[in-house]
């Protein structure tokens, strides 16, 4: 039997974070999808308050972030350029969600989701955007997110489909 795990936190990513981050992002994405370490601080610049990390007993072992645009869609061009991000746009991008190997299957993911839906919604946005592949289009739908259909992004060579929740 597992010893119990004490609670986990989230807050907001900081600039010095980029390292670990870029760490997890490499264990939990293929190299042509994942953020490197530049990437991620820039957007942990641009936008670090909409980086929710997830840390048990002073570990990160997850995190999930995203821009915020006036945009009802991602696009490749979000994934290189943070500058695009506004601080007052209408919804709430999801850039991706990463998880490590070890900790799921314990609703980590669902927490970190959770999270980022509700600031969103307190930070008044219209919505939360994403994209995934196809094999994960029910887990998002449990969230209440509508499949789309095909995205426009091709981000990292493979088929994406967009997923909208709408508030």
């Amino acid at each position: 039997m597992r010893e119990k795990e004490k609670t986990p936190i989230i807050r907001s990513g900081t600039p010095e974070d980029n390292l670990i981050l870029a760490e997890i992002e490499a264990i939990c994405f293929p190299s042509e999808e994942a953020a490197g370490q530049e990437t991620l601080k820039e957007r942990l610049i641009a936008f670090g308050t909409h980086f929710y990390l997830l840390e048990r007993e002073g570990k990160v072992i997850g995190f999930i972030n995203g821009m915020a645009s006036d945009k009802d869609r991602i696009c490749d061009e979000m994934f290189e350029d943070a500058s695009l991000h506004r601080e007052d746009g209408a919804w709430q991008m999801v850039f991706g969600m990463d998880v490590l190997p070890d900790c799921r299957r314990r609703g980590y993911a669902g927490i970190l989701l959770n999270h980022l839906i509700e600031e969103a919604k307190k930070q008044g946005r219209k919505g939360c955007v994403l994209t995934c592949k196809e094999h994960l289009i029910s887990y998002y739908e449990k969230f209440g997110f509508v499949n789309q259909g095909i995205s426009g992004s091709s981000h990292g060579g493979v088929v994406w489909y967009d997923m909208v929740l709408c508030f």
